[in-house]
């Protein structure tokens, strides 16, 4: 699924940094917003496959975008999958009510990263929301796990 334009939307430029490096050595056209006014702009020059939206950002957050993306009809079909630490059953049901088509809890294992998004750039229809596995390695749950 290589050459797929993703748009990253998150307030941490190290997590911009790494999900563009990750998803780039996939050979997929990666984006860049720090914000959500940023996020806007871009999706207004070019739409992208898929939107890696961090929920928790400064001024609007990633669910006020959601919900604007939705409510736009030249946007409201593209995926968005959600990039949160709050992975608490009431904020699951908040953040796949508001629109997006599925989550991944942070920290995200770059390792399974790829795979765990190939449904949602393979341009399949989807079949409901979905929390996807990023953290399916044992070291890694350890350390989100410690982590809280």
């Amino acid at each position: 699924m290589s050459g797929k334009r993703v748009l990253v939307i998150d307030d941490y430029a190290d997590n911009l940094e790494l999900m563009k490096i990750v998803l780039g050595l996939e050979g997929h056209i990666v984006e860049t917003a720090a914000d959500s006014a940023s996020a806007l702009c871009k999706l207004r020059e070019s739409r992208p496959d898929l939107i890696l939206m961090d929920i928790q950002m400064p001024g609007m957050d990633g669910l006020e975008l959601t919900r604007r993306i939705r409510a736009d009809p030249a946007l409201k079909t593209i995926r968005i999958v959600a990039l949160t630490a709050c992975a608490m059953n009431d904020d699951q049901s908040r953040i796949l009510g508001t629109g997006c088509d599925g989550y991944i809890a942070k920290p995200v294992n770059t390792r399974t990263l790829a795979a765990a998004l190939q449904p949602y750039l393979s341009g399949r229809p989807m079949r409901g929301h979905r929390k996807l596995r990023s953290t399916d390695d044992p070291q890694a749950r350890r350390t989100m796990l410690r982590r809280g």
